[in-house]
């Protein structure tokens, strides 16, 4: 349901929009919807977005903001990212309530990893 004034939609960049879709089904299951050559729309990941034909991608580096993943098993889902063709930029660390990685996708988008699962 639509919630007045809430965040409803995130839209990334992709370079390689069918490896991009390849990544994410592979790693995390996603099924998409194409809407044309140059748009593919992901549902019921936790946040509704798509993917838009760019030669731009999303990093910290370049102050975009962090999309970031909960994992109750943080080395099981490091462990299929890697298999799916993600690149690990920051390996697992320590902060305060937990521990996370840092991904970039086929298409060079940074994403990250938390969990708080023993600690």
């Amino acid at each position: 349901m639509n919630q007045h004034e809430k965040i409803n939609y995130v839209e990334f960049p992709a370079t390689d929009i069918g490896a991009t879709k390849a990544f994410f089904a592979d790693a995390f299951g996603w099924v998409f919807v194409d809407y044309g050559p140059e748009y593919t729309a992901f549902s019921n990941e936790g946040l509704d977005g798509g993917f838009f034909q760019s030669e731009l991608s999303a990093s910290t580096d370049n102050g975009s903001a962090l999309i970031v993943f909960y994992s109750d098993k943080l080395e099981q889902t490091q462990a299929k990212v890697e298999s799916a063709g993600g690149t690990i930029v920051k390996p697992v660390y320590s902060f305060p309530g937990g521990r996370r990685f840092h991904f970039k996708d086929p298409s060079g988008n940074e994403f990250a990893v938390w969990s708080d699962v023993g600690l």
